[in-house]
């Protein structure tokens, strides 16, 4: 099974800038929870990858989106765009699309339902 730092290094640089900051990010509030699942990083609280999934990276021709499962449901959703059942996403083409303060506020949130 590939690692997410193994999935991340497949990435053009300027993806695996994004990827790695939003590793870096979602690793502070969801510690030891990331693995390939489905063929992209997942971060999950239950016993195995995918079980009460919280998050997820995703890389894409053009863009890299960052997932949240239940990201309909978190307060102050600016910027997320509704996908389908509870799911909210945001596609990142730059590194300065990241805003460390509201993902890891976003993070917290979806931890927070899904524990």
């Amino acid at each position: 099974m590939t690692t997410v730092p193994e999935y991340n290094a497949t990435l053009p640089a300027h993806q695996k800038e994004i990827a790695d900051a939003l590793m870096s990010l979602i690793e502070t509030v969801l510690p030891g929870r990331g693995a390939v699942w489905h063929g992209h990083p997942v971060w999950s609280l239950g016993p195995a990858p995918g079980k009460q999934p919280v998050c997820l990276v995703k890389a894409y021709p053009r863009h890299v989106t960052f997932g949240l499962w239940r990201g309909q449901e978190i307060a102050d959703p600016a910027g997320l765009e509704p996908g389908s059942r509870t799911m909210a996403s945001v596609r990142l083409t730059a590194l300065a699309d990241v805003d460390a303060a509201r993902f890891a506020g976003w993070l917290r949130q979806a931890r927070d339902l899904e524990g």
